[in-house]
């Protein structure tokens, strides 16, 4: 049983956002102070990944851990109610996913998932951005030496 009424429930569940959540805003504010620039969510990509560099061809999603099952302790939890609803709901997503990241790199973009767990490892995180947002940039390009 459910400790929500169904109507908490619902609001609860409709009060969980897509886009600007707050893992996404800290991994943006990270890449901003660096000196890199993005555009946000691009319509006409699969998948509307979180940020895109259009000119490096690369994307990052910001995937929270329990909706996109990832292998940490908190996309391991298995929820106590109707499980198997979200279970179809998580497996689902993780997917969509998979074919979305697939069209993306069928397509010449480089992909890099941003996981909620790693936002707590802020020097990890970043070293692993400008790691990712730097590979095959030319020398004469105006970002390709950058220090962390």
């Amino acid at each position: 049983m459910d400790v929500h009424t169904r109507t908490q429930r619902s609001s609860n569940m409709a009060a969980i956002r897509a886009k600007n959540t707050r893992p996404e805003l800290i991994v943006r504010r990270h890449l901003h102070r660096l000196g890199f620039r993005y555009v946000l969510h691009h319509r006409k990509l699969p998948g509307r990944p979180d940020i895109v560099f259009p000119r490096r061809k690369k994307v990052i999603f910001v995937n929270g851990c329990f909706w996109h099952m990832h292998d940490c302790r908190f996309g391991r939890v298995i929820p106590a109610t109707r499980t198997e609803f979200w279970q179809t709901k998580r497996t689902a997503t993780v997917a969509r996913d998979a074919a979305n990241i697939k069209k993306l790199q069928e397509d010449g973009w480089r992909v890099f998932v941003a996981w909620e767990c790693e936002i707590r490892k802020p020097e990890t995180l970043v070293t692993r951005l400008v790691a990712f947002l730097e590979e095959d940039v030319p020398a004469e390009h105006p970002r390709g030496r950058r220090t962390v």
